[in-house]
Parts: structure tokens; sequence; C-alpha cells
């Protein structure tokens, strides 16, 4: 069959390799892609909201699979495009329509879905621009530190963390009146603080049955030490120590089954992955956030992980047979770590000239910001690449990733040498 994934970083690159090891695949494409997805899969030259465009190509290359990497096409309504179209119903997408996609589209329609269906989450309310005055009154409520999140979706930038009170003030102002983040934070969701250690848990649901895949662990900050500006992540690690099985049990119990079936209850058909942002608080979990898509980077030390034909758990999903299906997982740790553009996640350079992956050896190289110019691997984003490797635990993994990142230059390229440090 011929398959074709949406994206162009390094969750579409990682995706896409394991599709392509599938005895299922006949033809690959990735659109838009990035040099690494090149070298396994026809790259086109085609943007993720540009619908038609995505039609003439499925079409075209008689496509009957399409996986969809990022958040914008789904929260687009790209699934809904589908069954809506005579000539493209029948073809099969992995992701959530519209409606659904709201719980990552939305902050404020996700919490209300978690609070209709007692999923553990923090206390917050939502402000506008016209109750700004009562936004400030919630916030003095609140011990510090205050946490701000724009409604709607803002490239991972939006949420923000301010341990100053007058502090928060200002910056509540600049995101609802001063539109900070556009359109994204015309609404603001103000929480409680919730104190404890993160992980990534996620979900691959037909609608009716799911399976969990491996838990990860992802590095926000562009800092050494978790300090500086949030980024769309540093680097992960796979399986999570801390998670062990009890915690996984109430995972389980107390947000996967609840989120699913919460999903059914409000005819909310659901094909595809839920990324649910999970904190540790006490020993007990609660959800930050849903994400509609597998975490990059975290599915570069998921996806390696899944030792089950890849395509053949899409086709369940998309065909409402997941429940047949046995996820086999390599028992090995997983960990990646991301070279990244100098002064990113502020302004960056773009294009310059990567050399040494050929060197790298006994980990897996996936691109993220990058692409060929003249035959050359340059770099054509704020994180560049993600090296994976396998160990047995996470601390040996990491070994042999940060031995093969110091093969790789570029230009001002840059990563975290402290991945781990708080496990």
């Amino acid at each position: 069959m011929n398959i074709l994934v949406l994206g162009s970083g390094g969750r579409e690159h990682a995706i896409a390799l394991k599709i392509s090891e599938s005895p299922k695949t006949s033809k690959l494409f990735v659109a838009p892609g990035n040099a690494g997805t090149a070298n396994i899969a026809t790259n086109v030259e085609v943007g993720v909201n540009d619908f038609k465009a995505i039609k003439a190509l499925v079409l075209k290359e008689d496509i009957t699979l399409v996986v969809v990497g990022p958040e914008d096409s789904l929260v687009n309504g790209i699934h809904d495009f589908f069954l809506e179209d005579d000539e493209l119903q029948k073809i099969s997408v992995i992701g959530p329509r519209k409606a659904a996609a709201a719980l990552e589209g939305s902050k404020e329609f996700a919490k209300e879905f978690m609070m209709r269906h007692q999923i553990p989450t923090a206390a917050y309310q939502s402000f506008t621009a016209d109750s700004l005055t009562k936004g400030y009154s919630f916030l003095e409520t609140l011990n510090p530190p205050y946490v701000l999140k724009a409604d709607g979706l803002a490239a991972g930038k939006g949420v923000l963390i301010i341990n100053d009170l007058e502090e928060a003030k200002k910056e509540l102002k600049s995101m609802l009146v001063d539109s900070k983040f556009g359109n994204a934070s015309a609404t603001v969701v103000i929480e409680e603080f919730l104190d404890g250690i993160e992980l990534s848990c996620f979900v691959l649901t037909d609608g009716n049955d799911y399976k969990i895949l491996p838990t990860a662990k992802d590095y926000k900050r562009i800092g050494e030490g978790d300090t500086g500006l949030n980024t769309g992540g540093m680097g992960a690690i796979s399986p999570v120590p801390f998670a062990d099985k009890d915690f996984l049990d109430r995972v389980e119990k107390e947000i996967v089954k609840p989120t699913v079936e919460g999903l059914k209850k409000d005819n909310l058909p659901y094909v595809g992955f839920i990324f649910i942002g999970l904190i540790k608080v006490n020993g007990k979990p609660k959800v930050i956030e849903y994400n509609v898509r597998m975490g990059d980077p975290e599915t570069e030390v998921v996806i390696p992980r899944l030792k089950t034909d890849l395509v053949q758990v899409l086709l369940a999903m998309a065909n409402g047979t997941l429940g047949d299906i046995t996820l086999e997982i390599d028992e090995r740790a997983a960990t990646t770590v991301m070279a990244v553009s100098g002064g990113y996640p502020g302004a960056y350079g773009k294009g310059k000239v990567i050399t040494g992956v050929e060197n790298v050896s006994e980990s897996l190289v996936f691109h993220a910001g990058t692409k060929l110019v003249d035959g050359k691997v340059v770099t054509n984003g704020g994180r560049v690449m993600a090296i994976t490797s396998f160990g047995r635990d996470f601390r040996e993994a990491l070994e042999t990733s940060y031995k093969n990142i110091q093969k790789i230059h570029f230009e001002g390229m840059y990563y975290r040498k402290d991945l781990g440090f708080d496990l």
C-alpha cells in the first residue's frame, strides 16, 4: 500500500522510518519532509495545511493511508476534509476529527472535558480581555508560581510560569490585550501550579479500544538544570524510571480509560494518537495537557521501541480492530538528545552546512529542521537533529547518544549535556 506522512520534523522522520520497515508499505511519501526523510521516502513540497494539494497528491499517487504528524492540520480539520470529499472518504486518516482535536486546540475545551469526566487536573479559570480585572483578582487568590496558558495553539510557547504576582498580571494583560500570542491568547487559562515531576503517556485509539505505548519524559528548557526559556523539547528518555507499575495502573484507570470513554460519551469520534502530559504529585497522576498527536522529541524514543509492525497497528486503528493487536515493546531504554541552532528558541540563522552524520554508529539520527540544498544537508529550523540510542538503562543509552552527537557539526550547534539529571 502507498502511505503519506504529513509533517517535516523529527517526529515524522521517526514515524516514517518505522513505516518504511513494514512489508505492507509499497511507496512512502512525506509532505513536506526533510533531508532525513528524503533517504527513506519521496518528499513532496506540499504544506500540511494545503488540503487541496494534499488531495491532489493522494489521488495522483493512489495513497490509501494518511498519517498526520503535526497538530495544525488536525485542529484545522483535515480528517473532516477527507470524510466530506467523495473521492477521499474511503482513505484512512490517522488523527482525530476537528471537534476532538479541540483537546489540543483549546486549553479551555480540554479543561472542561477533564472536569466533565472527573479526570484529575489542576484547578483553573479562563479569562478574556473583557474579564481582565477578574483575572487579576483570581491571580491574587493563588500561591506562586502562577501558570498562564494561551487557550489556542502557540507552537509550544504559550505557557508562562511566573513567580512574581505583579509580573504575572503584566503578562496576563500582554496576552489578552496586546495579543502576545496573537489569536491564541484571546482567551487565557490561569491554573494552580502543580509541584511534581512530569512525564508523557501515549495512547493509540480506534475510538473504542485503546493501547498504551511506552512512557517518556522530555526536557523542555533550553538551559542545563532546566533553566531558561521553554523550547519544543531538548531531548527525551523512555521508559520513565519513576513510573512504576502501580503508578501506571493508576494512570490507566484514572486518566486513560476515562479519556477514551469521555470521547465516546461526548460523541467525539477519535482515531489516532492521544498524548497525555502528566505530572506526578505526591505519588498521584494529574493531567497537565492533552495533545492530539505524538510528542516531539518523545516520538524519537517511543516509536523506535515498538517492535510490532507500525503499519499493522495503524490499519487496526483505522479499521476499528485495535483490540485484536498486541504491542511488542523493546525492553531496552531509549534516549534522544536534540542538537539545536545557536540562538534557539529566540532568533537563529538557517542554511548552516551539517557534517559528520555519516560517522555516527550505534545511534539513529532523526532529522528535524534540515533540508537538502545543492546536495548538502543544511539547517532549516531551531531544532535540527535528534540522536537516539538504546541501552540497558537510560544512562547507558545517553552515553551512546552523547558520544555520537559529538561527531556531528554545524555552525552554532548547541545541545544539553545534562539530560536525566533529575532521575
